[in-house]
């Protein structure tokens, strides 16, 4: 299955049912009145986050969603039923933005969340709602009240509990592909991977998710190589793997452009755990790599793993530091629930 993090759509809500004019006509029945009923109120626009979508593909073919109108009313005072509703579902982790994209109407973090994003029109009055002493045989109905219609952009942020990031040609999506099961497509050129590439991770008998980002390039956070959307899928990682290419000359400064753009970007990312790692170090001699592994370490103040995804040299070690940064951060969210819990007393 393809991979699209974005798609632009257009909604529109039921638009509500007429109200009807209508007399009672009954045998015996001289002076019957109006029993115009009214209309059915539009169906709702409604947003479902379900479990095992990891992609908006769906909405490449189809971007038109609309609910359906109320029916109208009828005669006995009987009024018309409620249009149906358009459910539409979407993944964990989807954004939907304004047409201009600034504004977040709504964001889906968990399995289930169901909210309502536009109201369908409520129906019209019948007859029977303007009799008076004045008037007893009204002509006189409301017509429906129109639903609403909005385009929106869906926006996709991955949530995983780890993120694979770096320049391109890295060495990310092979790192992926020896951890995991996943078969993200690899080559010896950069930007290979195009799409966020998601795997799962073992570690002794326990399992976490690791997603392999895009390359990110200088200027990232400004847009540059649709850096915005792919620094977005690390909003919600608890943790960062960021691969530096050991062939690279200068590691020092490909680590803090990588940094800066993830500065640039905010939204807690830069704030995130991150765990440092030099790749392909077995194209470097035994010397180069202690060198390099040095200086990286006095430059950021913070461990660096050296890692060669051919020679499966420290992938133990990095899957054990990423494991136990997972379980630190799982214990931590489990104490604040705790601590919440005590504080309002509700358990």
């Amino acid at each position: 299955m393809k991979f699209l993090d974005e798609a632009k759509i257009y909604l529109k809500s039921g638009d509500g049912g007429d109200g009807c004019i209508g007399f009672r006509r009954e045998k015996f029945v001289e002076f019957g009145g109006p029993d115009g009923g009214d209309g059915g109120r539009g169906g709702d626009i409604i947003f479902e986050c379900v479990d095992g979508l990891n992609t908006l593909i769906d909405f490449r073919y189809k971007q038109h969603f609309k609910a359906k109108r109320g029916t109208d009313g009828m005669g006995r005072n009987r009024s018309g039923p409620r249009g149906a509703d358009q459910l539409i579902k979407i993944p964990v982790g989807t954004q939907i933005l304004d047409e201009d994209k600034k504004s977040v109407l709504l964001d889906f973090t968990e399995v289930g969340q169901k909210l309502i994003l536009l109201n369908g029109g409520a129906g019209g009055f019948g007859n029977s709602h303007f009799k008076s002493s004045i008037n007893q045989a009204p002509r006189k109905a409301k017509p429906g009240f129109p639903g609403k219609e909005l385009w929106v952009w869906l926006r996709l942020k991955l949530i995983a509990d780890a993120g694979i990031i770096g320049f391109p040609n890295a060495g990310k999506s092979t790192l992926l592909s020896m951890v995991s099961r996943a078969h993200p497509k690899i080559g010896d050129y950069p930007f290979t991977t195009l799409h966020p590439n998601l795997g799962v991770a073992f570690f002794q008998d326990n399992e976490f998710l690791i997603a392999d980002l895009p390359g990110i390039i200088e200027g990232a956070s400004a847009g540059y190589g649709l850096g915005t959307r792919f620094l977005g899928h690390a909003e919600r990682c608890n943790v960062l793997i960021h691969l530096v290419d050991g062939t690279n000359n200068d590691i020092i400064q490909a680590y803090y452009v990588v940094r800066d753009e993830l500065a640039g970007y905010g939204a807690g990312v830069p704030e995130k755990k991150e765990i440092i790692a030099i790749s392909k170090c077995d194209a470097l001699t035994k010397n180069t790599s202690i060198e390099k592994k040095i200086s990286l370490q006095e430059a950021t103040g913070k461990r660096v793993i050296m890692l060669s995804s051919f020679s499966q040299t420290g992938l133990d070690t990095l899957i054990r530091e990423t494991y136990k940064i997972i379980c630190n951060k799982s214990a931590e969210c489990l104490k604040k629930i705790s601590a919440n819990i005590e504080q309002t007393g509700h358990g």
